[in-house]
């Protein structure tokens, strides 16, 4: 026995096109069919448009379909007006960033600059106060050291009895010993006639072995013990000894003015 190729099991998946194309076959066959029968030149009744029934079903079939199709299509729409608004939200997210992103890069530049422009004013600043205290060191230097120069040059003394006179006098001023000219002048000429290098050779000091020397004989136990700084070591300079000689005397007759014999 042949096989049934009509089983249930069998058959064929129509597709919603082939339906929609038999629906509509069936449709046009069941007009044909009563436009056939219908005789000619009469007048039809209603119950002879009876037939007309399956037609109904065909239509209800092939609106079926249409609403099938028609819905497949709007879901088809709102998929692609949804994935358009996501698109479009993307891409004002993406655009946002790169714009959130270039105005941070700016607003850095920015502050670079801004600190860039602080550093150089405060390194300027700093040079120029540099500048400024070096040129006042060197005002200062030069004005010290012409102050100086002219105090040197100022201040000279004559290579005689006066000038060591004189000379004596003002160190002792600085060093606050007392004395005047007179009282110097007075107990050198007594002493030495003016002679620096004078020396007592007979007296009991050169009997000890400790001659008196200088302008105002110092024997040099005395001159060591009262010399004063910043003259000679030497006991013939004259200014070293008359120095040392007035600030002996100082500190044993009060100042060499009140010296008026041998001391």
């Amino acid at each position: 026995m042949p096989k049934n190729i009509a089983a249930r099991g069998h058959s064929p998946k129509l597709t919603k096109l082939h339906k929609l194309s038999v629906a509509g076959v069936a449709t046009l066959g069941a007009a044909a069919l009563a436009f056939s029968l219908a005789p000619s030149g009469s007048h039809t009744t209603t119950d002879a448009a009876a037939p007309a029934a399956p037609v109904a079903y065909s239509g209800q079939q092939i609106k079926g379909v249409e609403a099938g199709v028609a819905g497949t299509s709007g879901a088809a729409l709102k998929a692609q007006t949804i994935e358009a608004k996501h698109k479009a939200a993307a891409d004002s997210a993406a655009a946002a960033k790169k714009k959130a992103a270039a105005q941070a890069a700016a607003a850095k530049k920015a502050a670079e600059q801004k600190a860039a422009a602080k550093k150089a004013a405060v390194q300027a600043a700093a040079k120029k106060k540099a500048a400024a205290s070096r040129a006042e060191s060197a005002t200062a230097s030069r004005s010290t050291h012409r102050i100086q120069m002219e105090t040197v040059a100022a201040k000279t003394y004559p290579n005689n009895l006066d000038g060591w006179i004189r000379e004596s006098l003002d160190i002792m001023k600085a060093k606050g010993i007392p004395g005047t000219y007179q009282g110097l002048h007075k107990n050198i000429m007594r002493e030495s006639s003016g002679n620096p290098m004078a020396i007592n050779d007979w007296d009991i000091n050169a009997i000890n072995g400790i001659p008196s020397k200088g302008l105002l004989q110092v024997i040099p136990p005395t001159f060591k013990a009262y010399h004063v700084a910043g003259t000679s070591w030497n006991i013939y300079d004259p200014v070293a000894n008359i120095t040392a000689a007035c600030n002996y005397a100082a500190d044993k007759y009060g100042s060499m003015d009140n010296v008026n014999s041998a001391y």
